[in-house]
């Protein structure tokens, strides 16, 4: 039985530049005084490596990874924004947290 392209939902392909695309949802970055952000200290998948995790940020990806690169250069230490959650390699819990309330973010440890 043949499916028809009515039956695959119309439109499947087009190089018309008229057409409407989909439109981005633009998520709206909350403050900084309206964040609140929680640090962890996690291990696992991670290959015995250990790795400060920051969750809980509101906004758009460019403001998350913004923020990401400027923690990354304060710790001198590499690692990654993604899914909403900023990743540090290494321990730096403390550090991380003088560095966010500095900058007028509500933050505090979490987790064990």
């Amino acid at each position: 039985m043949a499916k028809s392209l009515e039956s695959l939902g119309g439109l499947v392909y087009s190089t018309n530049k008229d057409l409407p695309a989909e439109q981005e949802q633009k998520i709206e970055t909350l403050p900084n005084a309206q964040q609140d952000l929680r640090i962890w200290l996690e291990k696992n998948h991670r290959g015995g490596k250990v790795a400060t995790v920051i969750k809980g940020f509101v906004g758009n990806i460019e403001d998350l990874e913004s923020l990401a690169k400027m923690l990354k250069t304060k710790c001198g230490t590499g690692g990654s924004a993604k899914d909403g959650e900023i990743i540090i390699q290494g321990d730096h819990r403390e550090k991380i947290l003088d560095i966010i309330l500095k900058a007028g973010y509500k933050g505090k440890k979490a987790g064990s």
